[in-house]
């Protein structure tokens, strides 16, 4: 995929599976899949694709969200993102950024394997606010604090959306975790924004008020994706989630005031 000069790649890790009505619900809704079958197995699983982003933008080589890492979570099973790099002729000492939405375990996963850095020459780069809340703060957890640690001395926190590089800007986005950030490219005069897990499934972008039961605020997170979803509806730009199907880009469009994400 292209935005004007800037290549944008998926990189797969591996995959993870949920039971759809379990995580991602309509508060009080008796059924709420019910219409929505299709987005499903027959089992009612969710299949959650894991992995990140390669962006080339100029002299940069850069890694949005790092996977689930070389282990098995639960039913979380990564370690394929370094041969998905390798693929697309990338190696871990070429990535120059590499760039987290958030700190969950399935995004940051290759940041560090046996305490050390995968990604030599990388500058790190997370909102401080999901640093405090998982790596520093009363939240944290020993599988954040493990993999993230040994990157401490090559990260650069921020507080404000920025501009990373050339055509490749954060936006701070919080609700699923307090640092949610989307980033954002443009080039040519096109714009892509990579949404993390500001959506788990393309079901939410027409059903507005679903949500994930791993949102920390679910009501900020709500207002996050549907002022992201209302931006871009009927425009060209393209979004995609970290876990859509096939981590394929799509546009949002809108018929009778519903909106639904067509995959390009």
């Amino acid at each position: 995929m292209r935005i004007g000069d800037i290549e944008v790649l998926a990189v797969m890790d591996g995959e993870g599976t949920e039971t759809a009505a379990e995580i991602l619900t309509r508060p009080g809704a008796d059924d709420p899949w019910a219409c929505h079958a299709h987005h499903l197995d027959p089992h009612g699983t969710l299949h959650l694709p894991l992995g990140g982003f390669l962006v080339r933008s100029g002299e940069r080589t850069v890694l949005v969200d790092a996977g689930v890492g070389p282990r098995d979570v639960g039913r979380y099973h990564g370690g394929a993102l370094l041969d998905s790099l390798a693929a697309h002729g990338v190696t871990p000492a070429d990535v120059t950024d590499v760039l987290f939405t958030h700190l969950h375990f399935d995004h940051v996963g290759w940041a560090a394997v046996d305490g050390r850095p995968v990604f030599p020459r990388a500058v790190y780069r997370a909102h401080r606010a999901d640093w405090q809340h998982f790596v520093t703060g009363p939240a944290a957890t020993p599988e954040a604090v493990a993999t993230l640690t040994p990157v401490e001395d090559r990260l650069e926190l921020f507080d404000t959306d920025f501009t990373i590089a050339p055509g490749i800007d954060a936006l701070h986005v919080p609700g699923h975790t307090p640092g949610t950030t989307a980033y954002v490219l443009s080039s040519g005069g096109r714009r892509a924004l990579l949404l993390g897990d500001i959506a788990h499934s393309v079901v939410q972008f027409g059903e507005r008020d679903w949500q994930v039961i791993w949102d920390i605020d679910p009501q900020a997170a709500s207002a996050a994706r549907n002022r992201i979803a209302d931006e871009a509806a009927d425009t060209d730009d393209l979004l995609v989630a970290a876990h859509f199907p096939g981590m394929r880009f799509g546009r949002i469009l809108t018929a009778d005031g519903h909106r639904r994400f067509v995959a390009v």
